[in-house]
């Protein structure tokens, strides 16, 4: 997509783009089966030399040093000694996983780990090789796992940007503050093309039609790995991963690792073009997809990963899987499949503690000819085709490398800066009644919205931790919130700045810049069943209509990882600016909406729609659409100057084709809102922000059922009455007495391993008139119904609301739905608490 004309513009807001041709790379409709894929002419050739080394090595490797190179076991589930032991061909960091499990560690503490790891590796004292190890990490919108990083608008900004050379900058940037680490390796970039804006990894794609995507795969592949023949995966450069292969942006209802119905034709033409351009460029990894394709999970499609990717394709790097992704194909589990390496996975992405059973298992299947032994030499060789291009045979120790420890390369000025050209460029102005954009800094000036001082709101998700929440501005420094940028400039000017979050104000400004937008996701939290923004809850449409009605004019920015049905907020907004995650440089916002002190406009907007904003909560729209019919079409962006062509008065009438309701749940993989996780021991209690957590008397861990993260373990050891609770957001009541009108229970998924010598109790609490929280409740004892369980089994407990209303629970002020605790000794694991209708006479425990 090339910059739009104004008049180009014009004509597609009357809904005629569906008849303009398609420009992307793609293959007629008469083409079928392998014929519908190309061969691609990688940049990167065979290295006779490297191949003769790697032939070598192999041959003098033994079976279990081969499988060792196969599997990555992530550092919260690793020794150095087992890396002495074993020698791993790789090993990973997962969202919110640092060395010595300390959200701030240091620039060194992650040299340390990588050093210590490293010397592991090659060391052959206990498992008789020293091939170098090496370390992948996400690093997805700049290295954004460690404090102080400079982290870029998320993928769906700079899809807007539409600018291949800054991507290649951005990548730059990111390659040398990941290499300042000891890094080797980082799984990016994400080359979705995403067509339902529901899924909550949509952020991650540049735009739901491929013609970016292709573009900027190749773009950002030779910004981290360099170009053959020019520092190709030198000292400052990185091992890329186009991922996730292939289809993830194309499952039904935008379902997270869910399945994807398209065509093989449409496989290619819409979701394969990133492929394309990033193994073109030389991507040396590509990660396997959760997702399936027509009822197959990728991790075991053998035709996809073998047939297509590897044999017709010629992609000569290895294949890596998702976090424990085997384990979810039909036959497997996470510590048993050889359905995968048979199907052309190379590297098993394990996680947890089955990387041990994993790897014996594997051993045994190759033994017993279930694997044959040519695939494992075919993985092998891959992996270490890519270790020797990468030079990791010859460079230095991660210690020794020369950006290593280079501390002031973490949120070095100059990358500040390009992230800060990213932010400008990305922001799409939507809507500018009467000009009212740019403003004058000279003005008295409001800022309000709970976004407007938040770098960890507006970075998103992948953001220090996996889904971006519990960050402080404290933990970004160097960073800008939206409001640094306009307090400094308004202050500058000699203008009034006033910050607000919920609006309020001593003296009438004269305009109002609320920020404000969805709160920190990652994939599958991220997942809604429709588009509506703040369904049930409509916080920040209050605040602009507060504003609105003392006649002062309101400036929406929207802080979003995809378009939203924001109707009744745009019919409240006088400007409406879509500014996507812009990361940690928020000051640059300041740069766009703002003109200097003489008047004079600083930067016009740059940014274009690379998804269509949507007109239905829960209809996708998709560029080229038969029945394209969009709120405003991809391509869209309003420079100064322009007219607005949106109404002031567009339908605020929701109509929803929802399918299950999701406020039935309290948990299911994510905690629902409104309801915060806690742990208690004895009077002491904490939120739960990371995925483990040790309290006297209990110990909680985050734990894999079927995707990554869906379940937690709770372990009691009987020192002290503990526990889990789920409350609402700042003790507020929800009314449930809805679910108590049509007779339902409270449903939990768990597995018990052991017997509870003592009560185990399930209590709710709520609020009554002039009450204090938590002085209406009720419990009930679930101990027996427990022990009668399977042992090590997840089965479903169940308990009729009855016996909770029964002693006097008011179901339309709860503020506690569901607490769990014991003073004894127990081991529980949880996955599912919701609530069930008509299913409470039917429950496991009733009370008549």
């Amino acid at each position: 997509m090339k910059r739009l004309k104004k008049s180009l513009v014009a004509v597609m807001v009357t809904g005629l783009l569906a008849s303009c041709a398609k420009q992307s790379d793609t293959v007629e409709v008469e083409k079928s089966g392998l014929d519908i894929w190309p061969t691609i002419n990688s940049e990167v050739k065979k290295d006779p030399e490297i191949e003769r080394q790697v032939a070598e090595l192999l041959a003098n490797m033994t079976l279990e040093q081969k499988i060792a190179q196969m599997i990555q076991p992530e550092i919260r589930d690793i020794t150095v000694e087992d890396m002495r032991r074993y020698g791993f061909g790789s090993y990973l960091n997962g969202g919110g996983a640092f060395p010595n499990n300390n959200k701030h560690s240091s620039v060194k503490d992650w040299v340390d780990l990588a050093e210590a790891m490293y010397q592991a590796s090659v060391d052959d004292s206990l498992d008789g090789i020293n091939i170098p190890t090496m370390w992948g990490t996400d690093a997805v919108h700049g290295h954004n796992n460690v404090i102080g990083a400079t982290l870029f608008p998320h993928n769906i900004g700079l899809g807007a940007a539409n600018n291949p050379d800054l991507i290649v900058k951005i990548a730059e940037v990111t390659a040398k503050e990941v290499m300042a680490t000891g890094i080797d390796w980082v799984f990016a970039p994400t080359v979705a093309t995403v067509r339902d804006d529901r899924w909550g990894r949509t952020y991650e794609g540049y735009s739901e039609d491929p013609e970016i995507v292709k573009e900027y795969a190749a773009a950002i592949v030779h910004g981290l790995q360099g170009t053959q023949g020019d520092n190709f995966l030198g000292d400052d450069r990185v091992i890329s991963t186009v991922k996730h292969f292939v289809g993830d942006g194309g499952t039904v209802k935008g379902d997270d690792q869910g399945n994807n119905i398209d065509s093989e034709l449409d496989l290619f033409n819409i979701h394969s073009q990133g492929y394309v351009g990033g193994l073109t460029a030389g991507a040396q990894s590509v990660m396997a997809s959760f997702n399936s394709w027509n009822g197959e999970k990728i991790h075991g499609n053998k035709y996809l990963l073998t047939d297509v990717l590897k044999d017709k394709m010629g992609f000569d790097g290895f294949v890596v899987g998702d976090w424990n992704g085997h384990g979810q194909i039909k036959g497997c589990s996470n510590h048993d499949c050889p359905q995968a390496v048979n199907s052309g996975l190379d590297v098993y992405m394990v996680p947890t503690d089955a990387w041990k059973p994993l790897m014996e298992n594997t051993i045994k299947q190759v033994r017993a000819g279930i694997i044959p032994m040519s695939r494992i030499d075919d993985a092998v060789t891959r992996i270490l085709r890519v270790k020797f291009r990468a030079g990791l045979f010859d460079k230095s120790s991660p210690a020794n490398r020369p950006y290593a420890n280079k501390t002031e390369l973490i949120g070095h000025a100059e990358h500040r800066e390009v992230a800060k050209q990213a932010v400008r460029e990305s922001l799409v102005l939507l809507k500018n009644n009467d000009s009212l954009l740019p403003l004058s800094p000279k003005q008295n000036i409001l800022i309000a919205g709970d976004a407007a001082n938040n770098i960890g709101k507006q970075s998103g998700g992948w953001t220090i931790t996996w889904q971006g929440t519990n960050n402080e501005n404290a933990d970004f420094p160097g960073g800008s919130s939206i409001y640094d940028g306009l307090a400094e400039q308004i202050k500058a000017a000699g203008g009034k700045v006033t910050l607000s979050e919920d609006g309020s104000f001593e003296n009438k400004p004269d305009v109002a810049i609320v920020v404000f937008g969805e709160e920190p996701y990652a994939e599958g939290h991220g997942d809604k069943e429709n588009l509506v923004y703040q369904q049930g809850d409509k916080r920040d449409l209050a605040l602009l209509q507060k504003l609105k009605a003392q006649g002062i004019p309101v400036i929406s920015v929207f802080i979003s990882g995809r378009p939203l049905w924001v109707n009744p907020e745009l019919n409240s907004s006088d400007a409406f600016v879509a500014a996507w995650l812009p990361g940690s440089e928020g000051d640059a916002v300041a740069d766009v909406l703002l003109t200097d002190k003489a008047g004079k406009v600083q930067n016009d907007f740059k940014g274009k729609l690379s998804f269509s904003w949507p007109s239905h909560p829960s209809k996708p729209v998709n560029r080229f659409d038969a029945d394209y019919a969009p709120l405003l079409p991809y391509g869209f962006g309003l420079q100064y100057g322009d007219k607005s062509v949106l109404s002031n008065s567009l339908s605020e009438k929701v109509e929803l084709d929802n399918g299950a309701d999701a406020n039935s749940y309290v948990f299911k993989g994510k905690t629902f809102a409104p309801w915060q996780m806690r742990l208690f021991s004895g009077a002491n209690n904490q939120a739960v922000m990371s995925s483990s957590i040790a309290l006297k008397g209990l110990e909680y861990r985050t734990i894999d059922k079927h995707i990554q993260e869906d379940a937690f373990k709770l372990v009691w050891t009987g020192q002290e009455n503990a526990g889990m609770e789920f409350v609402s957001k700042s003790w507020f009541r929800e009314d449930l007495s809805m679910m108590q009108a049509s007779n339902a229970a409270l449903v939990i998924e768990l597995m018990r391993d052991g017997l509870a010598g003592q009560p185990v109790i399930i209590s709710s609490h709520c609020e009554s008139e002039g009450d204090k929280p938590g002085s209406c409740r009720a419990q009930v004892d679930i101990t027996e119904q427990l022990n009668r369980l399977p042992d090590t089994q997840w089965q479903n407990l169940s308990i009729d609301l009855n016996c909770f209303a029964k002693q006097g629970l008011k179901y339309s002020q709860v503020i506690m739905p569901f607490a769990i605790s014991t003073s004894g000794k127990a081991n529980l694991s949880i996955s599912d608490i919701h609530f069930a209708p008509e299913q409470g006479k039917s429950a496991s425990i009733q009370c008549e």
